[in-house]
């Protein structure tokens, strides 16, 4: 354990805690709203913490942060997946469905294709690194910060090149929504411009507007000790599932190189397992928080990953930033010529890009900045990134492995 002022888990934990609800606190006043709107609070509760531990106030190791990464990251992905509504999803139309899944799989490819364009700006040190943070990057450009973590943590991704993949998210993913809030304000004309069909998005808008979703409730105390049962049961089941299927895959000579290791596993099972949820009764208590105590799992997760940084290590591969930069590009191509080709409303191409880039938090600001009554169209979609993020995340990871090794060998 490092030596630090602070030694005590439970005390860590505290001060991680009182991080996130001081910062939470502070993104409900004006300032911290106007902030927030352009700085992401993950960002934040990363960097907060590793400035703690880099000072020497809090460990830089402790057996705290590696329970909380076993424990609530699996528990995380649960409760965020088992609230995705697939039918109403499914009801979208083809045309943004078409898109978000073309928006996908433009990451899955064009991350190992930016990677094998530039690979030889990245200093041999750190090749090894570089893939594995390209990885965890694609988690989050399909997903959100829970697939950003999974893949990250499913590939073996040092906690400083995740504190670089942090940085680079966070400028880029802002940039292309900037860039997207600025299309909403000339849709009609760019749609005029492609011969889009504006007739679908006027049926969905007014489909939207009518649709009635299911009112909140107040939490009780038997909602919440349900989902911290659904939880925790989900994430020792495929916990012991993916360590078992992991080791009967080697025994048989099946192991896929470093990407499906037993957490990888863990983290494939309890994806499977909230979407099993999702279709049941059980996707109702999203009314009680399912989501919003997963959010906090989430964040804990990610402010114990910053602890554990070092600043000395943080955006030490410039050629990254490049490689990145090259891959949003690769997307916005494909997606602007998905649009082009399906004559889709630039709506449709908006969402299905920040659903993807942005995740289930910004997917519906974009929706809405076209017309209010479109943010649940955004939520829709960014919630079902949860799911895809995993997978297609995985995917990704095997991707830019096989060009890595490619590189090198």
């Amino acid at each position: 354990m490092s030596s630090s002022y602070i030694q005590e888990p439970v005390a860590v934990l505290a001060i991680l805690l009182g991080l996130l609800a001081g910062l939470f606190w502070a993104a409900n006043q004006p300032a911290g709203q106007r902030l927030f709107r352009f700085v992401t609070l993950l960002l934040f509760a990363y960097f907060l913490p590793m400035t703690l531990s880099n000072l020497g106030i809090i460990p830089l190791k402790s057996p705290l942060y590696d329970l909380i990464k076993t424990i609530l990251l699996p528990a995380s992905l649960l409760l965020m997946t088992m609230s995705i509504d697939i039918p109403a999803i499914l009801k979208l139309g083809p045309k943004v469905l078409l898109l978000f899944f073309g928006g996908t799989l433009s990451i899955v490819l064009g991350g190992p294709l930016a990677y094998w364009a530039l690979a030889g700006m990245i200093p041999a040190s750190m090749e090894d690194q570089a893939w594995r943070g390209l990885a965890a990057l694609s988690g989050s450009w399909i997903g959100g910060g829970a697939n950003f973590v999974a893949i990250g943590e499913s590939v073996g991704v040092s906690d400083s090149m995740l504190g670089t993949m942090v940085v680079i998210d966070v400028l880029l993913a802002n940039l292309w929504m900037a860039i997207l809030l600025l299309l909403a304000g000339h849709a009609e004309r760019l749609d005029a411009i492609l011969g889009a069909d504006r007739g679908s998005l006027e049926r969905l808008q007014n489909k939207m507007q009518r649709f009635q979703q299911k009112t909140s409730r107040v939490t009780t105390l038997a909602d919440l000790l349900t989902l911290f049962f659904l939880a925790m049961s989900g994430t020792a089941l495929a916990s012991w599932g993916g360590s078992h299927l992991a080791l009967w895959l080697e025994s048989q000579g099946l192991g896929f190189s470093d990407i499906l290791s037993p957490f990888a596993w863990t983290v494939i099972l309890v994806t499977a397992l909230g979407i099993s949820a999702s279709l049941t009764p059980l996707r109702n208590l999203e009314g009680a928080g399912a989501s919003r105590v997963g959010a906090m799992f989430l964040y804990l997760l990610v402010a114990s990953i910053g602890a554990k940084a070092q600043f000395s290590q943080v955006l030490d591969t410039p050629a990254l930033p490049g490689i990145a930069a090259l891959w949003i590009a690769m997307h916005a191509v494909t997606l602007l010529a998905l649009q082009w080709a399906l004559k889709a409303p630039t709506f449709f191409m908006a969402v299905g890009s920040q659903a993807n880039i942005g995740g289930a938090a910004s997917a519906p600001i974009v929706a809405s900045a076209f017309h209010p009554a479109l943010a649940p169209v955004g939520a829709l979609l960014g919630v079902a990134g949860y799911v895809v993020g995993t997978y297609a995340g995985l995917l990704c990871a095997t991707l830019l492995e096989w060009v890595h090794r490619w590189h090198v060998g």
